[in-house]
This record gives C-alpha cells, sequence and structure tokens, in this order.
C-alpha cells in the first residue's frame, strides 16, 4: 500500500460505508417495493468486494501498526455494524493525526 496504511484504511471505511448505505437505503427497497431484485444483486456484490477489502486493510493496519487485538477488535465490528466505519473513522482520524505530527517533528542533529 502506498501512502500511510490508516489514510488507506479510512478511504476503505468510507468506501464500504457508503455502499451499505447505498446497499440498506436504496438497493433493498428497490428489491422490496419496486420488485427489482438485480439492484440489490449489483450493489450487494460491490458491498461485498469492498467489505473483504476493508477486512484486509483492517489485518494489515492492525500488523503494521501494531495494534492491539482490542483496537482490532473494534475496527472489525466496526465493519459489521451500518455506519460503523464513519464512527471508527474519528479514531483513525486522530491516530493519523498523531503519527503524522510525530514524524514531522525536527530532527535533534544541528547543521
Amino acid at each position: 500500500m502506498n501512502g500511510s496504511g490508516i489514510a488507506w484504511l479510512r478511504k476503505i471505511g468510507f468506501c464500504e460505508g457508503i455502499s451499505t448505505l447505498v446497499l440498506f437505503c436504496i438497493a433493498m427497497p428497490l428489491k422490496y417495493l419496486a420488485n427489482i431484485p438485480d439492484a440489490v444483486l449489483v450493489v450487494g456484490s460491490i458491498h461485498g468486494v469492498l467489505f473483504t477489502i476493508y477486512a484486509v486493510a483492517i489485518l494489515y493496519v492492525w500488523y503494521h501498526y501494531r495494534w492491539s487485538f482490542f483496537r482490532a477488535a473494534t475496527a472489525a465490528i466496526a465493519a459489521i455494524v451500518p455506519l460503523g466505519p464513519f464512527v471508527f473513522d474519528a479514531s483513525l482520524r486522530r491516530e493519523q493525526r498523531l503519527r503524522d505530527s510525530s514524524q514531522r517533528e525536527p530532527s535533534s542533529a544541528t547543521v
């Protein structure tokens, strides 16, 4: 993954969360109210792929950033709960900001 793993996790989480909303708020009503079952087939497939990518990204960040089991489990639960990725994103944003600021600290070497 190029760039920050946490930044990628945030982007994937956003896409996965949007796909969940589209599935629940658009595709499922189309299936059950307008008798268009293909809506769930298409959106559900896209959501499934995004969910899988999100799960892999969680595993990557868990390993790469040495998250605790509790932190990784919280991320996994957020992936399952509707709107969970959006709620979990707040803590990811804080973590990303802290990591970015710690990398920008000037070195102790003098010129």
